[in-house]
């Protein structure tokens, strides 16, 4: 499986499941696509920030292999 952690391994177009900011403490999980990535960094310990499709915004916390 691909590190959530390390912005490479994370595309546009690419289906994710992400942390929402209010979803922390349970670490509910939102399945989305991504349309940005907004963390500059390489690397991000807690996740790297994304934009889905529909406007979210959140962490990753998973890459959902579509193979």
């Amino acid at each position: 499986m691909k590190d959530p952690n390390s912005r490479a391994n994370i595309k546009a177009g690419q289906l994710v499941n992400i942390i929402l900011k209010k979803d922390q403490r349970t670490g509910e999980l939102t399945e989305g696509i991504v349309k940005n990535i907004l963390t500059s960094a390489p690397y991000h310990s807690r996740g790297i920030k994304v934009r889905l499709d529909d406007g979210q915004i959140g962490r990753v916390a998973e890459i959902i292999d579509e193979d």
